[in-house]
């Protein structure tokens, strides 16, 4: 049984009128190309419109599939979908979304798609899984990397390890705090000392009885 519990207990006396949700899942296609699936649904409960109705309902259901490149990131395919919408014309907007190809899906790419889709010039809701969408895509890329440390993928070997420790988390760089280029860890990560063992790996090791140090070789 999973330890993990997605949302919390509603609160006391609180009644649910509506649910967002967003799923991004990964697919590895390749040693260098990776499917990025994002969903996203609006969900009103059932007997909310219709009191006599007994199941929800779907107001939006939007799926963006994105095939990207490996170590590049950059967008090659894309595919967008609307399942549910609640005017005829949505789907008008799918096709302009190949504007997408091409496009690095790291460093830059929200402002990107505010340029191309902002306002009128696309969905707002397509855009917000888009936004949701990115982060996802630089974490999938720590995961191709754990593929290659297990043997499931190759990486160059005419690089130093300096740069292929650059490579392995420049798209981190400045992302968020703790990705400060200036800041404390990227510094220690430079001078090559290891970065910290991610606290959730600490945790499930712990349940496992695995030691820290199992660690190294999922790094990549």
């Amino acid at each position: 049984m999973s330890e993990y519990q997605f949302f919390p207990e509603p609160p006391a006396g609180g009644e649910l009128i509506h649910t967002r949700r967003y799923e991004v899942r990964t697919y590895k296609l390749a040693p260098d190309r990776f499917l990025l699936r994002g969903v996203i649904v609006d969900e009103k409960p059932a007997g909310l419109y219709v009191a006599s109705d007994p199941e929800v309902l779907w107001v939006h259901h939007m799926i963006v599939d994105l095939e990207v490149t490996f170590p590049l990131f950059v967008i090659d395919k894309v595919h967008v979908e609307f399942k549910e919408r609640p005017h005829t014309h949505c789907t008008d907007i799918e096709p302009d979304y190949q504007k997408l190809v091409g496009l690095s899906i790291a460093r830059g790419f929200n402002n990107k798609v505010k340029e191309l889709f902002g306002g009128p010039r696309g969905c707002t809701h397509i855009g917000a899984l888009l936004a949701a969408m990115a982060p996802v895509a630089i974490q999938s890329g720590w995961s191709m990397r754990a593929g290659a440390a297990m043997g499931t993928q190759t990486l160059p070997t005419d690089m130093s390890p300096e740069e292929q420790r650059k490579r392995a988390y420049a798209m981190n760089l400045n992302t968020c705090h703790m990705w400060d280029e200036n800041g404390q860890m990227v510094k220690e990560i430079e001078q090559g000392i290891p970065m910290e063992v991610p606290l959730w790996i600490t945790k499930r090791f712990n349940k496992l009885g695995l030691d820290d140090s199992e660690w190294a070789k999922f790094r990549g």
